[in-house]
Order: structure tokens, then C-alpha cells, then sequence
């Protein structure tokens, strides 16, 4: 290779390291100058604040934080409703029963085929409640829980067990004949008959419940 074209070719690198320590100067003397200027404007703080001394850090005592569980709203909503149900104990169930030999009731335009086949037990029974031993008010609430949570759940024949009410005053069924008056205000409550002596007879009722 010919000396001057060597030559020639050195030219860019060297420029190439030129410009790289110019670049290096002009940081290092960036740095020195903004130096001067922190020292300076904390000079000028300390000249116009006074002395100052670093505060001590206080010991602290970490507390992780304690998780909140959700409050169950619609819960506690859907079971204030069911505790004021108006389900009235002087309701005249009489008037909508039919009083042939098993006490029957079904909605206005339900057809009677509805009642023949729950009183058969065509429909499958898919939950019961039982209300033996409870309060007048503790059976109303339980029984409207019951109707209502089944209802949204999509079941359609329950089994309610009111008793004989053999060991009531007199041994007169008060129970059932609440029952009979509470079912035929629920608006979820298609039909309900008598049991069949298999699942409770005259202490029982099936009740078909409207779809969800």
C-alpha cells in the first residue's frame, strides 16, 4: 500500500478520537461547573437558614395492613326483605282452596292437569324445609326464605312440612293453616296440594313454584 493513501486512510479514525475526548472535556467540565453550583446554592442556603443538623429517624413499627372482608350487601339486603315479608295471618285462604277431599290451590287460567300431576307425583321433589317447632314468626320468615332462594335458584317442586299439629293447644294444625295462608301470597307459588301419605300426608304440602 502506497504511504500517502495509508495515510489517508487514518484520517477518520483519528477524527473518530478527536471528537470522542472533545466529548469527554466537555462532560467533565459539565460536571465540575453544576459541583460548583450545588456547593454554592447549599453555601447560600446554610448562610441564609443557619446551621442545621440531620434529624435522627425515628424507630417505626410496621404494621401490615389487616385485610377488610367484603360485606355481604345483596345478602344482607335479600334477608332484610324476607324479615319484613307482609304475609298477613288473616288472609281468607278459604275462598281459594279447593275443599275436595285432599285441600288444593292453584293460580287463575293454571289448568287442572297441573294439580292432578303434582298430587300424583309426577314432578320430582327437588327441596323440603321442615317448620315443626318453630315460632309463628321464625316459620313465617323461614318458609318466605325458602320459597324465595329456591325460586331464584331455578327449583320448581318443594316440599313443605308444616305437621299434624298434634302437639299443638287442643291438637288443632295452627301451623298448617298459616302455611295455606302465607304459600297463597307468595308470588313465586303456582300450585300446592296435599302430600302424598309417602312424604308427609295431611302434615305436608307440595308446592310447584313458578319458573325462575
Amino acid at each position: 500500500m502506497e504511504p500517502v493513501r495509508a495515510f489517508a486512510d487514518l484520517k477518520p479514525l483519528r477524527q473518530a478520537l478527536a471528537d470522542r475526548a472533545a466529548a469527554e472535556t466537555a462532560a467533565r467540565e459539565a460536571a465540575r461547573l453544576k459541583a460548583i453550583r450545588d456547593d454554592r446554592e447549599r453555601r447560600l442556603f446554610e448562610l441564609t437558614i443557619g446551621p442545621v443538623q440531620p434529624l435522627n429517624a425515628p424507630e417505626r413499627v410496621s404494621h401490615p395492613p389487616v385485610p377488610i372482608e367484603p360485606e355481604p350487601l345483596q345478602r344482607q339486603a335479600d334477608e332484610k326483605s324476607v324479615m319484613q315479608e307482609a304475609l298477613s295471618d288473616e288472609f281468607d285462604v278459604e275462598t281459594l282452596l279447593h275443599t275436595d277431599d285432599l285441600l288444593s290451590y292453584r293460580t287463575p287460567g293454571l289448568g287442572l292437569d297441573v294439580v292432578r300431576k303434582l298430587r300424583e307425583g309426577r314432578w320430582s321433589i327437588q327441596r323440603h324445609i321442615d317448620l315443626h317447632g318453630l315460632r309463628t314468626d321464625e316459620a313465617r320468615e323461614a318458609l318466605g326464605r325458602f320459597i324465595r332462594e329456591t325460586h331464584s335458584q331455578g327449583v320448581r317442586c318443594v316440599r313443605i312440612v308444616h305437621g299434624k299439629g298434634l302437639g299443638s293447644p287442643g291438637r288443632a294444625p295452627v301451623l298448617k293453616g298459616r302455611v295455606l295462608r302465607w304459600l297463597v301470597q307468595k308470588k313465586e307459588v303456582l300450585a300446592f296440594v296435599q302430600a302424598r301419605p309417602a312424604e308427609g300426608g295431611a302434615g305436608a304440602l307440595v308446592v310447584l313454584l313458578r319458573p325462575g
